[in-house]
Formats: structure tokens, C-alpha cells, sequence
């Protein structure tokens, strides 16, 4: 059995197997596709589009500066997108039109063509962010079939990181992971069950989980904003081209002061063909991160586990490791934070980029692994009442699963003679934004961080339909009870209905699987 671990990320993707020699993990290597990266195999996440046929993807569109040839043909950033369900509008290259989805694909794709050339692998894994919501997943899956992958799994992306270490590290251990990545900031504790003296932990627990929608993609951006404020330009002013060139030095200085406290670069403004020199210290990049309300978004998804943890018996203290995972945790500011809150000695760094796709991998050794709905899914219903739509929880947001919900759902009509119900059932999000205030010069006067909740509608993200409708036979009249709605969620995740319609006694629908949730 050969299982391959894909963890797709916003700035890099890494591809690990289990060595068959050694019984260990390794990331593999591509030609011409991968590059070193903090003493890793990395893919870089870019894409160029050559033609209709032919897509240029990874390290040779880094290395041969494609994105600043032809910019409309370079695309980076693309996986974020999709986890944030945010979409940009398609772009038509040449005769053809790409949505982000169709140059996720694209990627994917190439990356497994590369992946066959160095074995046949019988299983893969996937990583995805904590937050991804189910549209995201229901794409993955979607994809895996499209390309006649094997059997699939897919695993939130911190929680494979902590499952990783626990293997290694005995009975009964309790791990926190932070993961700072290129677009998503993930975090989970997970625990591994308390087994017999000298057998393998089999069963692991995961405590709590949170997220934020930031990364070092973000990072790289504050960083070029902060040098166009210094220098007196706006982006408009430099170009594309310069723009692009600009988040290129942004990434580099930001990955040089992990080791060093200030350092500087020469950056050429081709529009108006000035060369200007840029200079940047730790302490600046920190002044930038906590002025851009990163710090306070790490702060509080920090606070937000541990009240989880605390609220399930779970203290802070007893937390034996912490694992800073992910490209972005090698900034001083974002580990100087981390070291506050759980001391110098529980907090590790080392394979911050492999953690998760090694992790993925350990994946296979556990039997069970319990885990918990990171979003809460409600119905939608009309008030007659009010005239409005509102929602009706199902599932609060924390949820262990395998379970069944204790009471059933009763649904009335909403116009007399009705002779059909139909269910809206969606994800309750919570997110996050950060609103900020200029000046008439375009200088940031203020920050702050707002949050709200939204529904999300299920329908069609998947070929289970989670809008089901129900026709009632005969019609029925408001202020009866006409359907009774059981629900459970199973171990593989999937939301199951059981529907009888009270006037007839007959049952419309029997445990079947009606969506896949998060």
C-alpha cells in the first residue's frame, strides 16, 4: 500500500510518502517543478498559462519570472481563494476562460501527473484549513473523481500536524498546532488516548480547533504598502510589473528576518526608472503586523482555544507541546507572542513546513480519530409572522460527531394549499474583518477588527442534494404539523434525514445522506 500526502498550500505545496526502506516520511522532489525552501522540497502554488494546452506550473514559473513577462497570464494565491469562497472574476486568456477553480485544477493536475512518474500510489491524503467551508471540500472531492484519483481523505491541516507528533510521542500527550501559512492562520489540540504501557496510541481527540483568514500572503502586501508609504507612491504609480517585483523583495525580507534583525534591498521602480533602497528591521515588521491587527487575530484565536479547551476540562498548563508550523512562523514577532503564552520550553519550530504533510501520513496509524464540527449548520424557515426568513439551528458549531439530534424537526406550511416543503439547510460562519481608515495622503490612520456571522446555503455544493423536496400529498393547510424530520450526522461526516410526513404516516425519506458537511 503506498499512501501520498498532498498538502495543498497557498504559497507552496509539499507531496510526502512513507519511504518503503526506512518506514519513514520524506517530501519528494520534481524536476524542474520543486525548490528548496527552509531545507524542504516545496512546489511553489503559481501557475502560467502558455496556451489552451500547455500550463507551466511551480518553480519554473518562480525562477523564470514568468508572472512579470506577462502578468495576465500568472496566476498565484489561487487556493485561497477557493477556501474563502471568495471568487475573482474569470480571466480570459487568449479565446479561453479560466475561473479560479479551473486553474486549481489545473495545478492539482500537474502535480499528480509528477506524483505517478515517482510512484502508484493506493491512497491520498489531502490537508485543508481548519475554516474550509463545504463548498471547498465538495470541490476536492469533485476533483479526486474527475482525475480517477484513488481512495481519498481529507484532513484539516494543523490537526494532521499534531497527529504526526503524537505518534512519535508516546501515550497520552496533549499538542497544540499553530500553523502560519501563506493564506489561512489554523490552530488544534488535539490528544491521543491514554493506551497500555508499550502499545501503539491508536485513538486521538481533538480538543479545539480555530482559525483566521490571514497569512504571509498578507504579510508580503503590509510590507509593500509600508515601503510605496515611506517613498510617497501608491500602486497605481509603479505598475503591475513594479508591484509584483515589489511583493517579490516584501517576501524575501519578510523570510531574512527570521535570522536577522534588519535588512535591506535595492528595488527599481521601472516606471520611473528610480532605484531606491529598502531597509527593514524586526522590530518594524512587528510594528506592521500589530498595526494591521495580525497580532490581535493570533491573540484571539489563541484565547478562543483555550476557552474551548478550558470548557471541556482542558487547562492551558496542561498542554505539553506547542508546534509552530508553516512559513509564517519563523517571524520573530509572531513567535516572541506564542512564547508568552506558553514559555520558551513547550513551544517547537523545527520542520515548519513538512510538519503537516508528515502528519497527513500518521493519518493511516490512527483507528479513530474524534473530532468535532468546526461550523454550526441550521435550516432556513419563513415567519409567517414577520415575513423574513430566519435560521434554526440543527447542529451548534463544536458538535462531536457520530450523534443524533435528540428532538426531531417539525415543519408547518407557509400558504394554505401548499403541496410541497422544501429544506434549506447551510453552514453558520463566523469570520472576520479588518477595517481600516486613511488619510487624504493614503496613510493608514487606524485599524479594527470586526466580526459577524452568515449563512452559507448548502445547495448543490455536492451530488447529495442538501435542498430536498418534499411533495405533500394531499396539499396541506397552515398551523398543522405536516413533516417530522429526524437528523444525525455519521462518522463520515454526512448529514442524514429521516422524514414521515404526520398525515399519512408514510415515511418520505429513510436515513439517507442529504449533504456532506464541513
Amino acid at each position: 500500500m503506498t499512501t501520498v500526502a498532498i498538502d495543498f498550500g497557498t504559497s507552496n505545496t509539499v507531496v510526502c510518502i512513507q519511504d518503503p526502506v526506512t518506514n519513514s516520511p520524506q517530501t519528494l522532489k520534481f524536476p524542474s517543478i520543486s525548490r528548496t525552501f527552509l531545507q524542504t522540497n516545496v512546489i511553489p502554488s503559481l501557475v502560467f498559462i502558455q496556451n489552451s494546452e500547455e500550463f507551466i506550473i511551480g518553480e519554473q514559473v518562480r525562477s523564470q519570472r514568468l508572472g512579470f513577462v506577462q502578468p495576465q497570464r500568472f496566476f498565484q494565491g489561487f487556493k485561497r481563494e477557493l477556501v474563502a469562497e471568495f471568487r475573482s472574476p474569470s480571466v480570459q486568456v487568449d479565446q479561453t476562460v479560466y475561473s479560479i477553480e479551473a486553474i486549481a485544477q489545473i495545478f492539482i493536475q500537474a502535480v499528480w501527473q509528477q506524483v505517478l512518474t515517482q510512484c502508484q500510489p493506493t491512497q491520498v491524503i489531502f490537508t485543508a484549513p481548519v475554516g474550509a467551508f463545504a463548498s471547498y471540500l465538495s470541490w476536492f472531492r469533485q476533483l479526486a473523481t474527475s482525475l480517477a484519483l484513488p481512495p481519498m481523505q481529507i484532513i484539516d491541516e494543523s490537526t494532521a500536524a499534531a497527529l504526526g507528533y503524537a505518534v512519535g510521542a508516546g501515550n497520552g500527550v496533549l499538542v497544540l498546532v499553530i500553523d502560519c501559512g501563506g493564506g489561512t492562520l489554523d490552530l488544534s489540540l488535539v490528544r491521543t488516548a491514554k493506551t497500555e504501557q508499550l502499545q501503539p496510541v491508536l485513538k486521538a481527540e481533538v480538543i479545539a480547533k480555530s482559525d483566521a483568514y490571514i497569512g504571509g500572503i498578507d504579510i508580503d502586501i503590509w510590507i509593500g504598502e509600508y515601503f510605496l508609504s515611506r517613498l510617497g507612491l501608491t500602486k497605481s504609480e509603479i505598475g503591475n510589473i513594479g508591484w509584483l517585483n515589489l511583493l517579490e523583495i516584501a517576501e524575501r525580507m519578510k523570510i531574512q528576518l527570521s535570522s536577522l534583525e534588519q535588512v535591506k534591498e535595492s528595488w527599481f521602480d521601472d516606471e520611473k526608472f528610480i532605484a531606491h533602497e529598502l531597509k527593514l528591521s524586526q522590530v518594524e515588521l512587528g510594528e506592521i503586523l500589530e498595526s494591521r491587527q495580525l497580532i490581535e487575530q493570533i491573540r484571539q484565536v489563541l484565547d478562543e482555544v483555550l476557552a474551548i479547551a478550558y470548557g471541556k476540562g482542558v487547562s492551558k498548563l496542561e498542554i505539553q507541546q506547542v508546534l509552530m508550523v508553516g512559513g509564517s512562523s519563523q517571524i520573530k514577532a509572531i513567535q516572541d507572542l506564542i512564547i508568552s503564552y506558553f514559555g520558551k520550553s513547550r513551544v517547537k519550530m523545527d520542520k515548519p513546513i513538512e510538519a503537516i504533510g508528515f502528519g497527513a501520513l500518521a493519518l493511516g496509524q490512527f483507528d479513530i480519530v474524534e473530532d468535532y464540527l468546526r461550523h454550526g449548520y441550521a435550516i432556513r424557515l419563513w415567519d409567517n409572522f414577520t415575513k423574513s426568513h430566519y435560521y434554526f439551528t440543527l447542529f451548534e458549531r463544536g458538535t462531536k460527531y457520530p450523534m443524533e439530534r435528540s428532538q426531531p424537526l417539525i415543519l408547518q406550511v407557509a400558504n394554505n394549499s401548499q403541496t410541497e416543503i422544501r429544506l434549506d439547510i447551510g453552514e453558520l460562519a463566523d469570520t472576520a474583518e479588518i477595517e481600516l481608515a486613511y488619510d487624504a495622503q493614503g496613510r493608514m490612520t487606524s485599524s479594527r477588527l470586526q466580526k459577524h456571522s452568515d449563512f452559507r446555503s448548502l445547495v448543490d455544493i455536492s451530488s447529495s442534494r442538501s435542498s430536498v423536496n418534499f411533495k405533500l400529498n394531499p396539499a396541506s393547510e397552515m398551523g398543522v404539523d405536516r413533516l417530522e424530520i429526524r437528523f444525525m450526522v455519521n462518522a463520515q461526516r454526512n448529514l442524514i434525514a429521516t422524514v414521515k410526513d404526520l398525515l399519512t404516516q408514510k415515511v418520505l425519506l429513510k436515513e439517507q445522506a442529504i449533504a456532506q458537511l464541513e
